[in-house]
């Protein structure tokens, strides 16, 4: 499966937010889906297996429960595609640090 096809669900980009604030367990992530999407949890675990299938998600056992992380190895997929399209905001962002600059020089 293509990054973007796993990116393009909205159910599985709000679990990867809720993974990128740190290890999440399995049922918190039902719990918010649940409450944002109306999703089962059997629902959520196939959402989350299929972010682990595809190297966005880690899991890690901790008893019975299952704990889930950010893999930034999807995420690098999608960055060496964006790439490509960085040269078209970094001379803004460059712009934009040097007007800000100036902004503070001048305050002084």
């Amino acid at each position: 499966m293509h990054a973007f096809d796993v990116l393009g669900d909205p159910v599985r980009r709000r679990i990867l937010e809720l993974l990128a604030d740190g290890e999440t367990s399995a049922g918190d992530v039902a719990a918010v889906m649940g409450g944002e999407f109306g999703i089962s949890q059997p629902a959520v675990s196939q959402h989350l297996r299929v972010l682990r299938d595809n190297g966005f998600a880690t899991v890690r056992a901790e008893g019975t429960r299952r704990l889930y992380a950010v893999d930034p190895t999807g995420l690098q997929e999608v960055d060496a595609w964006v790439e490509q399209f960085r040269v078209f905001w970094d001379r803004k962002l460059d712009a934009l640090g040097t007007e800000i600059a100036r902004g503070k020089k001048a305050r002084r």
